[in-house]
């Protein structure tokens, strides 16, 4: 196996600003959402699909190929690792969530895919992988769920000391750069389905100070001619690019650079960069 065994990695909260109910409710957000995530999206499997044609390109536009070796380090249930591991890449994933590793571990068995699954704190990533990769990605929006700049440093590092020399790095957030003037406060209900297999996602953001939100998540679905609403809520930090990309390049990369969505078809900025 290239990690040691399957465990859970102590969290710890790293910086002034972060606190240790902060850190469980971000992993308790991602343990209840565990079972429903294939819900936020009109087709999940359609999903895995097209995000890993976005990110199989821009891999491979660096001049790394199936069947590399990918860490997806906050794999969450395995949109991502999954798609990649469909393409012929070697995928490991881990997540800081149990409950999400276990589903991922299920989607991948049922599918045939042989992806290496552990609980692993993005921060301690050392504590559970011995090897190196040839990419280490967190995509959609991972990494905000840490509350301070000490604790994405450590992210930072924990990530680019698992690449292999001239390794790739691959993140990406929301587009927090205009998030955080603009201040949404909620983003519009998506109703998908017809019938008895009728449901709508909303979310709304609670503002708790000029970068900090919690996210309200609410999943309604028709069942049994009635409705069935469930709510998830966690709190993110708006991180602007220009903080993230120097805090990689302090941590080893070398020219890191945003890629936007119209560049790579992938749905949020993405940073690119390769060990130095």
């Amino acid at each position: 196996m290239p990690f040691r065994a399957n465990q859970a990695v102590a969290r710890r909260v790293c910086g002034r600003h972060a606190s240790a109910m902060e850190e469980i409710e971000s992993a308790a957000f991602y343990d209840e959402l565990a079972a429903h995530y294939h819900l936020i999206y009109e087709d999940w499997e359609a999903a895995i699909t097209s995000q890993a044609k976005a990110l199989d390109a821009l891999i491979q536009d660096q001049g790394i190929q199936p069947p590399a070796d990918v860490l997806d380090c906050t794999c969450g249930v395995g949109t991502q690792a999954l798609g990649l591991a469909a393409l012929g890449y070697r995928v490991t994933g881990s997540d800081q969530s149990a409950p999400a590793v276990i589903r991922a571990r299920s989607e991948a068995g049922w599918r045939g895919l042989d992806i290496a699954l552990a609980v692993a704190d993005v921060r301690n990533l050392a504590d559970v992988f011995d090897n190196k990769f040839d990419v280490v990605l967190s995509v959609d929006n991972g990494l905000p769920h840490l509350a301070s700049d000490e604790a994405l440093m450590r992210a930072a590092r924990a990530m680019v000391g698992r690449l292999k020399p001239d390794g790739l790095i691959m993140v990406s957030i929301r587009d927090y750069d205009t998030l955080v003037y603009e201040r949404p406060v909620m983003e519009p209900p998506r109703f998908t389905g017809t019938g008895q297999h009728t449901r709508f996602v909303h979310q709304i953001w609670e503002w708790l100070d000029e970068r900090r939100y919690r996210m309200h998540l609410y999943l309604t679905e028709a069942r049994n001619g009635g409705w069935i609403n469930r709510h998830f809520a966690g709190e993110y930090r708006a991180v602007l690019r220009l903080e993230l990309g120097e805090m990689f390049q302090v941590a080893g990369i070398a020219h890191p650079r945003w890629l936007m969505p119209q560049d790579t078809g992938y749905h949020q900025p993405i940073l690119v960069g390769r060990r130095a």
